[in-house]
């Protein structure tokens, strides 16, 4: 079998999974308008989603599905963060800055990479994702189709959070004003505390 058949259905899997709205698409996007720490992000977003699409592909995918107590407990803590980054995200749209406020009150490299970190890895729906879809259905392949699944899905964070964060500056002429500012981080807060919903009602 040729690979680039499992290499482009694994690239199209792992995109259509990371391009719809989610924290750390919300969060990449600000830093990127205000062009702080970029480069770092994107790295660990892109290659978090690397290293749990590997662990799925590896079999760790029906240890997660197997383990509800383990996904019951990353979704409260993932609610818990979700809806205080929302709060913060509420409270900046009350008090709206301009481009240059943005950037002189950005957050420090270490917080905006425990941040980052938290969106990551305290969402259940990114193990789901990686780890127990992508992981199944790299099992339709064998030897190296099924590498080059892997590695294709893996290829779409990478394209994906490095195009959001470099590209997020093209939008920097929307975003001089401090309007634009209260815009997106009242959708910031919507997306979040959205989120955080769909963890907690499936619990009630």
């Amino acid at each position: 079998m040729s690979i680039i058949t499992p290499a482009l259905s694994g690239f199209a899997l792992g995109g259509g999974l990371i391009i719809a709205i989610g924290a750390q698409n919300a969060f990449i996007l600000r830093q990127g308008l205000i062009r702080q720490h970029v480069f770092i992000l994107c790295l660990i977003c892109a290659l978090s989603d690397a290293a749990l699409i590997a662990l799925g592909v590896a079999g760790l995918g029906a240890l997660v599905e197997a383990n509800p107590a383990l996904t019951f407990w990353v979704a409260i803590a993932g609610a818990a963060f979700l809806i205080c980054y929302g709060l913060f995200a509420l409270n900046r749209a009350r008090h709206p800055q301009s481009m240059t406020l943005a950037q002189e009150n950005a957050l420090s490299a270490r917080a905006a990479i425990a941040t980052v970190l938290g969106f990551t890895f305290l969402n259940p729906h990114v193990y789901l994702d990686t780890v127990v879809l992508v992981g199944g259905l790299s099992a339709q392949y064998q030897g190296t189709a099924r590498l080059a699944f892997a590695i294709g899905a893996m290829s779409a964070s990478f394209v994906w959070f490095f195009g959001l964060g470099y590209g997020a500056r093209l939008l920097t002429p929307i975003f001089t004003k401090a309007r634009s500012w209260q815009v997106l981080d009242l959708i910031i807060a919507a997306v979040m505390f959205w989120l955080a919903a769909s963890l907690l009602l499936p619990l009630i």
